[in-house]
């Protein structure tokens, strides 16, 4: 089972969105969902301090995808592949995950653990910016998910937001930012991002084509589902 404390020693909380006794007990029950690729990077990302979403968020992607029956999926940031497990699990054979990454390692992880997983057919992965990779890719989307640099968090919704086919999802990860969103006296890790996140959140809840809440586990999930026309 995953550690519960998520890697990412420079993020440390200001305030804890869910008491870590909570999200334990939760842990607790996700046995049903342990495999032996999911433990593998898993223990990675703790070794080399590498974020990942977790257990608890990685479930929860993976259901919401399943509830609107996802079939393609728009990756912002994926890492080695950790949120691209889930999705490709719930998209199904004939489904596929767009993930985008700057470091080239990452995609080789990412092909290591998802063929060990039976899912890297599912996934076609790019190396480079992810917002000129989802301008170069064509088509709408089941579920435009963004884990990428904090900063680009706004513009990413304004490019995301209309090519989410009615009913689908935006998605994004970080949106507390370890509690840095709701307090005046914090240090941010890198200067604006907190004050971009805020903004991000405020054009999500104040957009009227979309409903949105924010599932506050780990540091805090939007979800928001474009209405049907």
């Amino acid at each position: 089972m995953t550690n519960l404390q998520m890697p990412g020693s420079d993020n440390s909380s200001v305030l804890a969105p869910v008491d870590p006794a909570i999200e334990h007990y939760m842990l607790t029950l996700m046995g049903q969902t342990d495999h032996e690729v999911l433990t593998e990077m898993e223990a990675y990302a703790w070794e080399n301090n590498f974020p990942i979403v977790g257990r608890l968020v990685g479930a929860s992607l993976e259901m919401l995808a399943k509830m609107i029956d996802a079939r393609r999926v728009f990756e912002f940031g994926s890492g080695y592949g950790y949120s691209a497990y889930w999705f490709a699990r719930a998209v199904g054979q004939g489904g596929q995950i767009i993930c985008t990454d700057s470091n080239p390692l990452n995609q080789e992880k990412a092909a290591q653990y998802l063929s060990a997983a039976g899912l890297w057919e599912r996934v076609a992965y790019h190396t480079g910016y992810a917002q000129d990779i989802f301008a170069q890719t064509e088509g709408m989307f089941d579920i435009c998910y963004n884990d990428a640099d904090k900063g680009g968090y706004p513009d990413i919704w304004h490019m995301a937001k209309e090519r989410i086919r009615p009913g689908g999802l935006y998605i994004a990860d970080n949106v507390l930012w370890h509690g840095r969103v709701a307090v005046d006296d914090f240090t941010d890790t890198h200067p604006g991002w907190t004050e971009a996140i805020k903004a991000h959140n405020q054009l999500i809840f104040s957009d009227p084509a979309f409903d949105a809440f924010i599932n506050p586990t780990r540091d805090g999930v939007i979800v928001a589902r474009r209405k049907m026309a």
